[in-house]
């Protein structure tokens, strides 16, 4: 059986999916700065290793509010780019995400968003089934309980979607701390999660 290809920042794209101000309230069970933090790390990784970028948020004009201010911040243009979709669950079903997604020319897909239970579970495994390779960053999301989003890892899990955290994906594009992106990946980690265990 042959291993499959690692994930690097020219075969991956990053998907991060309504880290919206209205949305995030419901992500109980993972702590809201933990979500921001490894939220920021994902994008700022994307950005600064040119890895393409694609951005949605659901029904901006409902609750759920923009997307998070640090995400306009740190990629101004893929902010300004974002899906907005008008309702629909699986945003992957969302013809101009799907469309988006594909411009990429990236098969191999890391995910995150907000919630794991409703907004990530359903592209996942929508898009793994059309034969994309995907992992999960669940600690860049959480769902309203812990059961709830524990039963969504479950359920990703089991139809073959790869769950990751946010250092440890990080890691995989490094390759190498000592090369010239595995620099700037160890220096984003360590400014937007490792410095507060670090630094006094």
């Amino acid at each position: 059986m042959t291993k499959p290809q690692r994930f690097t920042t020219e075969n991956a794209a990053m998907l991060l999916i309504d880290h919206q101000v209205g949305t995030i309230k419901l992500a109980v069970s993972t702590p809201h700065d933990e979500i921001i933090r490894n939220t920021r790390a994902l994008a700022r990784t994307a950005i600064e290793t040119h890895m393409p970028l694609v951005l949605s948020s659901s029904q901006e004009d409902h609750f759920q509010g923009l997307l998070i201010e640090d995400l306009r911040g740190i990629a101004p243009t893929a902010y300004e780019e974002r899906i907005k979709r008008p309702g629909v669950v699986d945003a992957w079903l969302y013809e101009p995400f799907r469309k988006a997604v594909e411009k990429t020319g990236r098969k191999k897909i890391i995910m995150a968003g907000l919630t794991n239970d409703v907004c990530v579970v359903y592209p996942a495994i929508s898009s793994l089934h059309d034969g994309y390779q995907i992992q999960v960053v669940v600690d860049a999301g959480g769902s309203p309980t812990k059961i709830a989003n524990d039963v969504a890892l479950r359920r990703m899990e089991s139809e073959g979607v790869t769950l990751t955290s946010t250092n440890q994906i990080m890691a995989e594009l490094a390759i190498d701390w000592a090369n010239p992106k595995g620099q700037t990946i160890q220096r984003i980690m360590y400014e937007e999660i490792l410095r507060r265990f670090i630094e006094p």
